[in-house]
């Protein structure tokens, strides 16, 4: 299946294998997902399929006429969360097309991508590894940057200095996570290892 799929982290757990060894899992809430739009070349410029998560009210205040216009135009329920999937063919697919937790196999490997958790501003010790000052002796350089560059020449910092900053919230692929079961009845997904983001996190899967 070369089409993703949306769906919300619902949190992680373990469980044991046929051995006996104990593997941490991660549980997804997948799906269904509905095709909401065909993108080709001729008219957008790219090839692309829209996919539309979380079915909600047309009368939803999040939800604004351009979007619920689009919606109509293709008779579909508004939908709260739409992304796109870059495909080469577009012949195996329909407008209203649905997808759920079935079009993925046990022991298939997929790519998880979602926004990590976000941990405010944060220093160079925390954000970028940075080794602390001395602790004793009058030092007071603890935790801090340290020298930014230097002096009259260049006179400037350089960018790309790595500084204090914000950390985390940002989009992040986990890459090759092995399907470890699937839930039909529940349209659960449960993959080995860990995914980006907190417990209700917004996730595509593919």
């Amino acid at each position: 299946m070369n089409i993703g799929i949306l769906g919300n982290k619902i949190g992680m757990t373990q469980i044991f294998d046929k051995n006996g060894d104990v593997i941490s899992v991660t549980v997804i809430k997948t799906g269904p997902c509905v095709i909401t739009q065909i993108k080709s070349l001729e008219n957008c410029g790219y090839n692309a399929i829209q996919v539309g998560y979380t079915e909600i009210s047309a009368n939803s205040k999040s939800l604004t006429k351009p979007r619920l216009g689009h919606f109509n135009k293709v008779n579909l329920p508004a939908y709260r969360f739409l992304k796109e999937f870059r495909m080469e063919n577009l012949n195996d697919y329909k407008v209203g097309e649905i997808f759920t937790v079935e079009n993925f196999k046990i022991g298939q490997f997929v790519n998880i991508s979602g926004l990590s958790i976000g941990k405010g501003f944060a220093g160079n010790v925390k954000r970028n590894n940075f080794a602390t000052g001395p602790k004793t002796h009058g030092s007071k350089h603890h935790r801090l940057q340290g020298s930014l560059g230097a002096g009259t020449t260049p006179g400037r910092v350089f960018p790309g200095k790595k500084m204090s900053g914000h950390l985390g919230n940002t989009q992040v692929t986990i890459k090759s996570l092995q399907i470890i079961d699937i839930d039909t009845k529940e349209n659960l997904l449960i993959v080995k290892g860990a995914i980006p983001g907190k417990s209700g996190n917004l996730v595509s899967i593919r």
